[in-house]
């Protein structure tokens, strides 16, 4: 039921007015007040002032009004014409203010107004005459050139230059607004206090979204939970800056159109937004410029968040307590709550609860949904994928874990607590069971729910190279951020995806030993310790590269494990991609500092480097985890501050991405061959650029061949009436601008390999 207040008049002149006076003082000051002409021409217009104070707290710009001048002249400019009967009329051109532009519009409270003068505004198809018209205006502070225009109810609202508002039922803001941020304003109570309950549905990983957030400092504060001391300091730079004082008001920015709009409350929109047809706005901040101009349309419903630059909602999209990062996109009925979504991401027709996701998330159909999970970028939910923790479990407390390029099928749904390498793909089942797959760039398939599951390790590099081969470069090009405050590993071979490999490279290596030593493969004597057990394994897989048996990982899957199958192929083809990644590291860092081949020396340079072994993806952004350790010291030392100075700490961390990995490409090389680098006779840099070559090679000779399939596969073909209408629709294989870019890198790429080795071949 509403509230009725009477109004005390005379307190209203006086106490209220001394308030809003105060509020205004630093935009009154280089204004002046209305003259009794412009106040007549005003309620000529059909305008009121419903405060009772008739147009005393109107101010608009000094320059219609010369200094001194007690007549209203000012600095218009007055010019005679004579009509055919010799009569003359005066025409008046007012360069700042002219009164007649304002029409049927209702003032309360202090109204500051800009340039209103004789101009049109245009957007698209949209043209509109400048001025005020047919609108409820109070307490607002509006700049130049401004087209506003049947706006109902608009209060409390900073205005910037050249904003079109047109057709809006309501524009309010609050004193304690907060524009989506995770703070307090005076008077508050903590439960007031809006949280956005990332990757788990009891808010025990909650945080307090702010303007600059990035998926990295979503990823720490919600992922190191056991540290209660930097989980406050967390809080504490959040709340940083905020003086609590209940003055906020809310703020248009330039150049920015909304139409047909039903509610704005408590809003901050950036630069050149467009906002056309939405439903709902509320305690938000749309962050948008001119090179980055962010859109959301017909039905959108936002509240509780922050919307980053160039990012697009349309056509029936609900979001609340959000953060969504940069050029990211919602449509089509799309329902996010509690997450915090990466740039690059597109979702349109799902549910999003309770995630965090790095970017470059795909997710395009009404069919699936996530709840419960952090993935870490790169990844795409085929239509049905049904991953919700209440689903299929007893409580709603589980989690879903899951690194770069995750990828389940159609149709497939998860047992929540469950946790997945990188580049993981899941064939169409149901997964009853929960999972814990660490073997990167596999395939996994489920038979029957009391079965085990199926895997083969590095599928992708055994049957899709392709998607490899093209992933970084396809990644790049949809990047349409301008400035990339983030930053995103998009190369599948960098070293989070390696260390991985590693580790499932020794997994295999154990599993192997076990399996052999019940076949009595293994000699007795090399039974004797595990040490010396793992090492006959090793050494049998290197001397049977041919042989086919599978194996029994009962940690894959809870109750009934897992079967893997080839794992013999899947070592061989680990090292050989781990010795592609630190060769072309090392190639790149050769490179970088114009060293025309590898040399003893470079290699002993190279060693020099801090040997990072742990890495973590934060955000998106590869970073060894010592140094986030780091990070943590510094912000407990109270040596960082603010979130600012977080994000200068990952920009140095970047500077040194390339040379912390050029370290650790010539460990993981240690760690292959057994021995320190400066060991290496020739004969093992050989068999490192034969290898590295070979993977080369295979991964455009893979990527041809899989192109090439579209034109030769009876299947696809017989859709065509002929070859013609066939490359009318799909182009050609040798028209493929990816193709012929790919074969140009290689043939570069196996030249460098040869190149930069020479010297340690010899």
């Amino acid at each position: 039921m509403a509230e009725l207040t009477i109004i005390n008049e005379k307190k209203y002149k006086g106490q209220l007015a001394k308030e809003l006076s105060e509020r205004f003082s630093s935009f009154i000051n280089s204004k002046r007040k209305l003259t009794e002409e412009e106040i007549a021409i005003l309620k000529s217009n059909g305008n009121i002032c419903s405060d009772g104070s008739n147009f005393a707290n109107i101010f608009v710009d000094k320059a219609d009004c010369a200094a001194n001048s007690a007549e209203y002249c000012g600095n218009r400019n007055k010019s005679s014409s004579s009509g055919d009967d010799g009569a003359s009329a005066t025409i008046v051109q007012y360069d700042s203010f002219n009164p007649y532009l304002v029409r049927g519009c209702e003032f309360s409270g202090f109204v500051v107004l800009g340039k209103i003068r004789l101009a049109k505004l245009n957007y698209h198809d949209l043209e509109l005459d400048c001025g005020l018209y047919d609108s409820f205006i109070k307490n607002c502070v509006i700049g130049d050139d401004c087209a506003i225009r049947n706006v109902k109810y608009l209060n409390n609202y900073h205005i910037g230059n050249r904003v079109i508002l047109f057709n809006i039922q309501e524009m309010d803001c609050t004193l304690h607004c907060k524009y989506g941020n995770g703070i307090l304003k005076e008077g508050e109570n903590e439960s007031d206090r809006i949280w956005i309950g990332v990757a788990n549905e009891n808010d025990g990983r909650a945080v307090l979204a702010f303007e600059s957030m990035l998926p990295s400092d979503a990823y720490i504060w919600s992922h190191y939970r056991e540290d209660k001391e930097l989980l406050q300091r967390f809080f504490e730079m959040t709340e940083y800056g905020n003086t609590k004082k209940r003055d906020t008001c809310g703020i248009i920015d330039d150049d920015v159109v909304i139409k047909n709009t039903t509610l704005l409350k408590d809003v901050k929109i950036g630069s050149h937004a467009y906002i056309k047809g939405a439903f709902k706005l509320k305690n938000i901040t749309v962050l948008s410029s001119e090179k980055e101009v962010s859109q959301i349309g017909e039905g959108v419903e936002m509240v509780n968040g922050i919307m980053g630059y160039g990012s697009r909602a349309f056509y029936q999209a609900v979001a609340v307590r959000f953060v969504i990062g940069r050029n990211c996109q919602l449509k089509y009925g799309v329902r996010v709550l509690n997450t915090v979504l990466g740039d690059n991401s597109t979702v349109s027709c799902c549910e999003l609860l309770n995630n965090l996701i790095f970017p470059f998330h795909e997710q395009h159909h009404n069919s699936s949904f996530l709840i419960a999970s952090t993935i870490m970028g790169q990844s795409n939910i085929a239509s049905g994928a049904t991953i919700g923790s209440n689903h299929n479990s007893r409580s709603p407390d589980g989690e879903i874990f899951a690194g770069r390029g995750f990828w389940p099928g159609l149709c497939s749904d998860f047992k929540h607590n469950s946790k997945f390498a990188s580049f993981v793909l899941a064939a169409k089942g149901s997964y009853q069971h929960e999972l814990h797959i660490t073997y990167p760039f596999s395939l996994i398939a489920a038979e029957s729910p009391d079965q085990p599951i199926h895997i083969i390790p590095a599928f992708w590099f055994l049957y899709n190279m392709f998607a490899i081969a093209r992933n970084n470069s396809k990644f790049k090009k949809r990047d349409k951020r301008v400035n990339k405050i983030q930053h995103i590993e998009t190369d599948p071979l960098a070293p989070d995806t390696m260390q991985e490999i590693l580790a499932a490279l020794n997994h295999l290596i154990e599993l192997s030993g076990n399996y052999l030593a019940g076949l009595h493969e293994i000699p007795e004597e090399m039974l004797a310790t595990p040490e010396k057990t793992l090492q006959a394994a090793k050494n049998y897989l290197h001397t049977h590269p041919e042989a086919r048996f599978t194996l029994t990982d009962m940690t894959a899957q809870k109750k009934y494990g897992a079967i893997i199958y080839k794992p013999v192929k899947a070592y061989k083809e680990y090292r050989k991609v781990v010795k592609y990644f630190a060769a072309r590291t090392l190639i790149e860092y050769c490179e970088r500092n114009t060293i025309a081949e590898l040399t003893e020396k470079c290699l002993a340079d190279i060693s020099k480097i801090p040997l990072y072994t742990e890495w973590d993806n934060i955000g998106g952004q590869i970073i060894p985890k010592q140094k986030i350790q780091e990070l943590f010291a510094d912000i407990k030392s109270r040596k960082i501050q603010t979130w600012q100075e977080v994000h200068a700490f990952y920009d140095k961390c970047q500077t040194e991405y390339e040379n912390y990995k050029a370290r650790y490409s010539v460990y993981l090389l240690e760690q292959l061959y057994s021995r320190p680098i400066k060991a290496f006779t020739p004969e093992i840099f050989k068999d490192i650029v034969g290898d590295v070559t070979i993977v080369s090679d295979e991964m455009y000779n893979s990527s041809l061949s899989s192109r090439q399939k579209d034109f030769t596969d009876y299947f696809r073909r017989m859709v065509y009436r002929s070859s013609q209408e066939m490359e009318n629709v799909l182009g050609s294989a040798q028209s493929n601008d990816f193709l012929k870019e790919l074969k140009v890198t290689t043939e570069k790429f196996n030249r460098s390999v040869k190149k930069t080795f020479r010297s340690m071949c010899k």
